[in-house]
């Protein structure tokens, strides 16, 4: 069984992607959570913290909500890098820059114990429908 990291009650990650899900930007929390160093995050896809039990239901609905320039939110469970996960509450927010160039920015919190607990079920359903 792999090894759940969880979050202390300050832990505030926060990644920038360009349009194509290209990690720009990883703060200290996102790095040490995830078990990688920035240098091997920048320019990777973000998808490199997915976790094989998050259905892909849940991606689809993230992005086609924030290609329509709409803020999405919801609970993610992640991997690290030394094969063990995370849950957190995510928030993605689409933006531009002054310099035209489009991208989102995600915020993740520590997610509470029933919240895990009910999106576990809920995702382990939507796996199998998948």
């Amino acid at each position: 069984m792999s090894k759940e990291t969880i979050l202390d009650d300050y832990a505030f990650l926060v990644s920038e992607t360009d349009e194509k899900g290209i990690i720009r930007f990883a703060n200290d929390d996102f790095c040490k959570i995830a078990e990688y160093s920035l240098d091997e995050m920048i320019g990777q896809p973000h998808n490199m913290v997915r976790h094989k039990d998050m259905p892909k239901s849940a991606f689809k609905d993230l992005w086609d909500t924030v290609k329509n320039g709409k803020v999405w939110t919801g609970y993610v469970k992640n991997a690290t890098k030394s094969g063990g996960y995370y849950w957190v509450y995510a928030t993605v927010y689409p933006f531009e820059s002054c310099d035209g160039a489009k991208g989102y920015m995600s915020c993740r919190r520590k997610a509470s114990n029933d919240e895990i607990a009910e999106h576990e079920a809920l995702y382990k359903q939507l796996r199998a429908k998948e």
